[in-house]
């Protein structure tokens, strides 16, 4: 990848990815990551995670993505994974009618562990097996509008809107996060000392600002 691990960056944004064991979270991380597919992927292990920098118009942003295991077994353990997260892409698989109905329980999940201001994008994978769906794209949608979610459908294997739907989550992260800057400098208020000196207090945004956020 071009863009090299030990750049400085403006921010860190933390996303995790999350749906049923065998959506593709893994192989659509990969793909994103390092622009690979496996084959013989296996379901992951508690959580995995991996980094990439991305250019979000003047700023460059570190994306650190979890990937969390989808087994229920696991549930206690990614559960505190949320905690900072600031946008999360829902996966179902369009050839799994199951994966798709579970969602809601992912979404309710999310929701009760999440931020409240967290981008959550539903994703339908594996759309190149069209021939198998079991989910139609409108349903999908329909969903995603009901519950104020975006969506797009993708596939991995094919590395279609991959890029896309990665970009999409981190560019509204950014958006959100620019607004939330801007929303506690307008809200900075000075305390007056015995010495006449002012100090300003600036609310804490979730997303981490660092000079080099590589140098951990």
């Amino acid at each position: 990848m071009a863009d090299a691990f030990d750049e400085e960056c403006d921010y860190l944004f933390k996303a995790v990815l999350i749906g049923d064991s065998g959506v593709g979270k893994s192989n659509l991380l990969s793909r994103f990551a390092k622009d690979e597919f496996r084959l013989d992927s296996k379901p992951t292990i508690g959580v995995e995670f991996a980094y990439r920098n991305i250019k979000v118009r003047d700023k460059l942003i570190k994306a650190q993505i979890w990937d969390t295991a989808g087994q229920e077994r696991f549930r206690a353990i990614t559960s505190s994974y949320y905690r900072g997260a600031l946008g999360a892409l829902l996966v179902y698989d369009i050839t799994r009618r199951s994966s798709y109905e579970n969602i809601r329980k992912w979404l309710m999940e999310l929701r009760e562990f999440g931020g409240e201001d967290m981008v959550v994008i539903l994703v339908g994978n594996k759309c190149d097996l069209a021939q198998s769906r079991e989910v139609e794209k409108e349903e999908g949608k329909g969903f995603a509008e009901t519950e104020g979610l975006c969506f797009m459908e993708t596939s991995a294997l094919k590395n279609l809107n991959v890029e896309e739907v990665f970009l999409q989550m981190i560019t509204k992260i950014h958006d959100v996060t620019s607004q939330k800057n801007l929303e506690a400098k307008m809200d900075e208020k000075p305390i007056k000392l015995s010495s006449g000196k002012e100090i300003h207090i600036i609310d804490e945004v979730t997303a981490t600002k660092q000079a080099t956020c590589c140098s951990r």
